[in-house]
């Protein structure tokens, strides 16, 4: 095999891994998939779309707009996550926020993961592959521990997952900070006079009033995903004065913030200690596991990039290319766990069901629609460019 043609498979397989990568960071931010229920007492001139919901990889965002027609007066756009918790609540089913914590709290962390894998994939050389990745993942590695188990660590989470939670627990999750015209001090009398005089002379004064101010305007300059984080910092404040509160002082890390909305989000409807206190240790077990596993998994890779060829190495492309698979299988298993954990304080008892998946189904006057989004067609692009380059390299390797 000519060296040319060597390089020239080399850069067409770097192209597509490129590809794939920023596909990844695209999807990160995409609905992937989006679920909508249409019944009789949701018009469709004011639900177009039905009670709908998308599914992001770090949180279940509100479907539903805005509707701007003479006929409807609405001044912001209805929450159908809370919409479709309320309904679902009443045959005993647990709320939307209650599914996937674990993929959604590590969602960054494994997409930035594949990313590192692909980069791998790219290089041919295999002492410069392992230093790439050992880099890569070195710094993942940091990032999640920071972000799961140190003080204030959740603020390293993105903004997407912190507003998923504060809506789930029906909170405003807008930016609540406002721009006000500063009002004017006006000071009189002697004290207005000594100002002025000290000020003459060019002594600089700042009144107690000036002072609280600027600490006011620091305040509304805070961003978005901080004043979230400040409002479920309120939120577990108030829980934790309560005398069940098994949760201890706010230390703000991933680890005690996801424990902590777990078992909120499971008691929202059925506040039930004996059924929920076991399934938030399995969650905090399987922060755990995932996180070592990660760990574990990150050595793994390292140690088979040390050669070109085997199944280690070819893990790098074929992993990131299953990830329509591997969400098609997440999102199923979490539909079944739904439709079977259905809680005995639910207002009607209904059979364990498998909800629907793909395509339309029926609920008692519901009907279900549940179909795949830009997001999920984004992960079939990084599907057959990932296909692509894996056949290449595949080649090259064997001509080589």
């Amino acid at each position: 095999m000519s060296a040319a043609s060597f390089n020239k498979q080399t850069l067409t397989v770097g192209i597509l891994s490129l590809i794939g990568i920023g596909l990844l960071a695209v999807i990160f931010y995409t609905s992937i998939w989006w679920v909508s229920l249409t019944a009789p007492n949701y018009p469709e001139e004011s639900f177009p779309d039905g009670v709908r919901i998308e599914f992001h990889i770090n949180g279940v965002f509100n479907g539903c707009t805005l509707q701007e027609k003479v006929e409807i007066l609405e001044e912001e756009a209805l929450d159908c996550v809370h919409e479709m918790d309320t309904i679902n609540h009443y045959v005993g089913m647990y709320p939307i926020a209650a599914g996937g914590p674990l993929e959604r709290g590590f969602g960054q962390f494994l997409v930035v993961f594949m990313m590192v894998m692909l980069v791998g994939f790219m290089c041919t050389k295999p002492k410069i592959r392992m230093l790439l990745m050992t880099v890569g993942f070195a710094a993942i590695a940091v990032w999640m521990y920071l972000a799961m188990f140190s003080e204030d660590g959740f603020h390293l989470q993105n903004e997407g997952l912190v507003e998923a939670l504060v809506t789930s627990l029906d909170q405003d999750a807008s930016d609540t900070s406002t721009e006000e015209p500063e009002p004017e001090i006006v000071i009189g009398g002697v004290t207005g006079v000594l100002k002025k005089s000290l000020e003459d002379s060019g002594v600089e004064v700042v009144l107690p009033s000036e002072v609280e101010m600027q600490k006011n305007k620091s305040i509304g300059r805070i961003s978005g995903k901080e004043n979230m984080i400040e409002q479920l910092k309120i939120t577990y404040d108030i829980d934790q004065a309560k005398s069940s509160s098994t949760y201890g002082e706010w230390n703000g890390s991933s680890f005690q913030v996801m424990s902590w909305h777990y078992a909120k989000s499971l008691a929202r409807y059925f506040n039930n200690p004996e059924e929920i206190l076991p399934m938030v240790k399995t969650l905090e077990i399987a922060i755990q596991v995932a996180f070592w596993g990660l760990l574990g998994a990150m050595v793994l890779l390292v140690f088979g990039a040390r050669k070109n060829g085997g199944l280690l190495y070819w893990l790098l492309v074929l992993v990131p290319m299953a990830l329509p698979l591997f969400f098609i299988i997440d999102y199923s298993a979490w539909l079944w766990w739904y439709g079977h954990t259905l809680n005995d304080m639910g207002a009607f008892s209904v059979k364990p069901f498998m909800p629907t998946v793909f395509g339309d189904g029926k609920v008692a006057q519901f009907t279900t629609h549940s179909y795949p989004d830009t997001g999920f067609g984004l992960m079939m692009l990084v599907f057959f460019a990932l296909a692509a380059a894996a056949l290449i390299r595949r080649k090259q390797f064997k001509n080589q």
